[in-house]
C-alpha cells in the first residue's frame, strides 16, 4: 500500500447530484461540504493584519504567546488543567497532521491504524500513505494486536458520536494494553446539543479524569475551522504526550511544516476570546434547529448527531437514491458511503449553509 493505491478523490461522484440540485428553480442549496459560510469574526481578522510584517521564517514550535494560548485554552475550556508549552504543537490546519500522524510516527507495512466505522476518510488515507493498514473498528476491546495508532473523533465527523469521560478512560487503557498511541480528533467540541451534552463540557482524551494522571502515547488534536471560522487560515493544533509532541517538531522542522507567522498570531487572539465561539454556536444551533425538524418530516431519520456540524440521517434506502430524491429538490447532502462501507443507506447533512438556504432547505424538504 502507498500513495498509489489511493482512491479517486470520492467528491467528483457527486457532480452530476449537484448539476441536477443546481437546475432547481429555487437555485442550490449546498449542505454536504463542512466548510464555513460565516465571517471570520472581526478581533481575529484585525489580529492578522497587525502582524504582516513577516519578513522572518515562522516558528515550527509556535510562538511563546500562541503556545500559552493553547495551554490555556484546554484548562479553561476544556477542563485540562495540566499541560505546559512542551505539550502543544500548531499545525498547518487538521487535516494534514491527520494523514502525515502515521508516517511521522515511523509506521509501515504490518503497523493498523484503527479508525471509527463512520469515519472522516483522510484517517484511512493516512494509513495508505503510510503502507499501514487501516482497520474501522468502534469497539476498544475489538482493537487487534499489532495496532500501533488508534483515532477516535469525538464528536465525530459524520455521526457526531461524543465520547463521556467514562468511555474515554475505556479507550486510554485498552490503547495502553496495546501500546498504541490513542490520538482524538476532536475539532467540534465546542458543538454539544443533545441529551448530556446539551448542558455538560464534551471531554477530551486529555481530561485528567481519563488519563488516570499520565499523558504517555496520548494525543488531542483540535482546529480553529470551526469554531472561529478560521478555515481559509489553516490553524490548528496537536496536544498530549511531550515525547510524541517533541518527536513530530523534529520531524516538522526537518519538513518545513510551520504555520505562517501572522495566522499564529491570529490563533492566539482568537484561542483567548471565547465570545465569538459562543456567538458561532447560536448560529448552527438556530440552524440545526431549523433543519432537524424538516429533515425528520421529509422521512429520514436522524441518528446519533447529539453533538457536532452535521445531522447523519437515513430514509432506509440507498445513499445514492436518498441523493437523487434531495437533487430533486435542489438540495445536495454527502452520501454516507463517503465515511466508510458500513452505513450504505445513511446521508449526511451539513449545518453550514447561510440561514436562508438553511431555511429554503427546510422548506422544501416540508413540502417534499
Amino acid at each position: 500500500m502507498g500513495v498509489r493505491d489511493l482512491a479517486d478523490y470520492p467528491w467528483d461522484a457527486v457532480v452530476p447530484y449537484r448539476e441536477r440540485a443546481a437546475a432547481h428553480p429555487g437555485g442550490l442549496v449546498d449542505l454536504s461540504i463542512g466548510s464555513p459560510v460565516d465571517p471570520t469574526p472581526e478581533v481575529v481578522r484585525r489580529a492578522l493584519t497587525e502582524a504582516t510584517d513577516a519578513h522572518a521564517y515562522p516558528q515550527t514550535v509556535g510562538t511563546p504567546a500562541l503556545r500559552e494560548a493553547i495551554v490555556e485554552w484546554y484548562a479553561r475550556r476544556r477542563g485540562v488543567d495540566d499541560l505546559a508549552p512542551r505539550n502543544v504543537l500548531p499545525t498547518i490546519g487538521s487535516k494534514e497532521l491527520v494523514a502525515l500522524l502515521p508516517t511521522l510516527l515511523g509506521l509501515g507495512p504490518g503497523d493498523i491504524v484503527v479508525h471509527p466505522r463512520a469515519a472522516y476518510p483522510t484517517y484511512e488515507v493516512g494509513a495508505r500513505v503510510a503502507g499501514a493498514t487501516p482497520m474501522a473498528l468502534d469497539d476498544p476491546a475489538e482493537w487487534p494486536e499489532g495496532a500501533k495508532l488508534i483515532w477516535i473523533n469525538t464528536p465525530g465527523n459524520p455521526d457526531g458520536r461524543t465520547w463521556s469521560v467514562e468511555e474515554l478512560a475505556v479507550a486510554v487503557n485498552r490503547a495502553r494494553e496495546l501500546d498504541a498511541v490513542l490520538a482524538s480528533d476532536e475539532c467540534y467540541a465546542e458543538l454539544g446539543w443533545d441529551g448530556r451534552w446539551a448542558d455538560a463540557r464534551v471531554p477530551s482524551v486529555l481530561d485528567p479524569r481519563a488519563t488516570g494522571g499520565s499523558r504517555a502515547n496520548l494525543l488531542s488534536v483540535y482546529s480553529l475551522s470551526k469554531q472561529s471560522n478560521l478555515a481559509g487560515y489553516r490553524a490548528a493544533f496537536v496536544a498530549g504526550c511531550a515525547r510524541i509532541v517533541g518527536d513530530l517538531l523534529t520531524a516538522r522542522k526537518h519538513l518545513g511544516l510551520m504555520p505562517p507567522a501572522p495566522v499564529q498570531h491570529a490563533m492566539a487572539v482568537a484561542l483567548r476570546d471565547d465570545a465569538h465561539v459562543t456567538e458561532q454556536k447560536e448560529r448552527y444551533r438556530a440552524r440545526r434547529e431549523m433543519l432537524r425538524p424538516a429533515i425528520e418530516a421529509a422521512g429520514f431519520r436522524i441518528d446519533r448527531s447529539e453533538a457536532g456540524l452535521y445531522l447523519w440521517a437515513t430514509e432506509g434506502r440507498d445513499a445514492w437514491e436518498s441523493m437523487g430524491r434531495l437533487a430533486e429538490l435542489g438540495i445536495l447532502a454527502g452520501p454516507g458511503v463517503f465515511y466508510g462501507p458500513h452505513f450504505p443507506q445513511h446521508v449526511r447533512f451539513s449545518l453550514t449553509a447561510t440561514d436562508e438556504r438553511i431555511a429554503e432547505a427546510a422548506r422544501r424538504l416540508v413540502s417534499s
